[in-house]
């Protein structure tokens, strides 16, 4: 998932990436990369026991980003 927010008038051009990966232990992973669009960005990983905790991790935070503007 890519989420991404223009604002040129406040000179603020981000990206939000999230991606559900599984681990070789049989956990599941949430890594998430965000930063200013041109830019590597910064990247954390969070992981969760099963598949369906990571997806309602990553609705979470996209239900976040949307109420910050992110499309």
């Amino acid at each position: 998932m890519h989420l991404t927010k223009t604002e040129p008038q406040g000179n603020m051009f981000r990206f939000y990436r999230m991606e559900i990966v599984r681990g070789l232990f049989g956990d599941w992973g949430l890594i998430r990369e965000w930063g200013r669009i041109g830019s590597s960005g910064r990247v954390r990983t969070d992981w969760f026991d099963s598949e369906a905790d990571a997806k309602d991790a990553r609705f979470d935070l996209h239900m976040q980003k949307a109420k910050r503007g992110y499309e």
